[in-house]
């Protein structure tokens, strides 16, 4: 039997109907994600000091991750508690980079100095109780000269208190599955019971490294900032304390540290084309052993291996189909720039995974976190990056709905 044009429309109208308002348009969203691979160089696994390397490093403890995924490509009693002196500061720095990111705080806002602040001993700015900075100018100090009294002022304004700010720093570590820190204070003055490791203060570095505003500093030599009450400022000097950023082709960074007890310490970080590594040494004899171990962990790094950049941040990775939006599709991005270093002339590729999430709602704000890339090394997950929505997306209304339907059902 012959169906006529006309009951056939109207069979077509009735069904799309039935589905729209019985499928609930207004609710979770479907997604078709279409298959997408990068080979990369095959990545080694991580060198210890017992693994025949012919790497030995001068000191208590030193690790060397890479700067893009954080894998460890060398290690030596890594997660050995020890005092970090200054090292400390990293964390310090990452908490008030990530309060002028949330907005909870800007580098523009005015600190008073407090009592506590002004009366901290050691690497100093010599700041009087009264006296107005900037959050940039103290940043610029821990920074430079490894000032604690900038440290004590900047944790007073993030969250209260210099106590209230430590309780933070170790919040902080654990959510980064960090289990070898205890933080007491800000700076790393001695004190019992503050300790930690060179594998995670080498992941925080990485962290920290992130925010590339504060390579400016982290870098440059020397600068000037005027100090003490009003009527009475005078120039103070902030020079460098890592001397690495004069010495070493693509250092970037971080922070130099010392204190009887914890001896000689450093978190470096030096970049070559696409590669970084950031290295940490604890517990060296002297100052200069620990540049020259720096140097030689460094150069190890780059003599051994090199980065393949799978991604840079914004880029798209994966076309979402969206039924129920206002927009056909959007494109799940890179939310950071996803690399991964590879031992020299290891040519085995390996695989990448993207993989979205199989139920979001609208609407969908640009940023909002929509899947993970995933890098594979055989079975062997080597590193997971987030995905995020490259664009704002609302719930269409109900008209574009139907008419979606109807073009799909003639």
């Amino acid at each position: 039997m012959r169906i006529s044009k006309k009951w056939k429309r109207a069979v077509c109208l009735s069904a799309a109907a039935a589905v729209v308002l019985g499928g609930g348009f207004m609710g979770i969203q479907s997604f078709s994600p279409e298959k997408r691979t990068i080979t990369i160089v095959e990545e080694s696994s991580p060198v210890s000091a017992e693994a025949g390397s012919g790497l030995e490093i001068e000191g208590k403890s030193a690790v060397l991750i890479d700067g893009n995924s954080g894998e460890v490509l060398f290690e030596q009693n890594s997660k050995e508690h020890l005092p970090p002196a200054s090292v400390t500061k990293v964390m310090t720095l990452l908490l008030i980079m990530e309060g002028c990111k949330s907005g909870k705080i800007s580098m523009e806002d005015k600190v008073t100095i407090s009592g506590e602040a002004a009366g901290m001993g050691g690497s100093q700015m010599y700041m009087e109780e009264g006296e107005v900075h900037t959050v940039e100018e103290l940043v610029k100090g821990v920074i430079m000269v490894s000032a604690n009294d900038a440290c004590v002022a900047l944790a007073e304004h993030l969250s209260g208190s210099a106590e209230n700010f430590a309780d933070s720093m170790n919040r902080r570590a654990e959510e980064m599955g960090l289990e070898d820190s205890n933080f007491v204070n800000t700076n790393g003055l001695p004190v019992a019971d503050h300790y930690s490791c060179a594998y995670d203060i080498g992941m925080i570095s990485k962290e920290l490294m992130k925010y590339r505003e504060v390579r400016e500093w982290f870098t440059k030599w020397q600068d000037e900032v005027q100090v003490g009450l009003p009527g009475k400022e005078k120039s103070f000097t902030l020079t460098n304390t890592n001397r690495l950023i004069r010495s070493y082709r693509g250092a970037v960074g971080i922070k130099t540290g010392f204190t009887e007890d914890a001896g000689y310490c450093l978190s470096a970080a030096a970049e070559r084309d696409s590669a970084m590594m950031i290295g940490v040494v604890l517990g060296c004899e002297s100052s200069d052993i620990r540049f020259d171990e720096m140097t030689k962990l460094l150069d190890y790094g780059f003599a051994n291996y090199e980065t393949v950049i799978i991604a840079d941040r914004g880029e798209r990775i994966e076309k979402i189909n969206i039924e129920k939006g206002n927009k056909r599709e959007l494109f799940a991005a890179a939310d950071e720039k996803v690399g991964i270093t590879t031992e020299k002339g290891n040519a085995e590729a390996i695989r990448t995974e993207a993989v979205i999430y199989d139920n979001i709602k609208l609407p969908v704000k640009k940023g909002d976190k929509v899947g993970s890339l995933k890098v594979y090394e055989g079975d062997r997950k080597k590193g997971e990056w987030d995905l995020t929505a490259d664009r704002a997306m609302e719930k269409a209304d109900f008209k574009t709905i139907y008419i979606r339907m109807i073009k799909k059902l003639l």
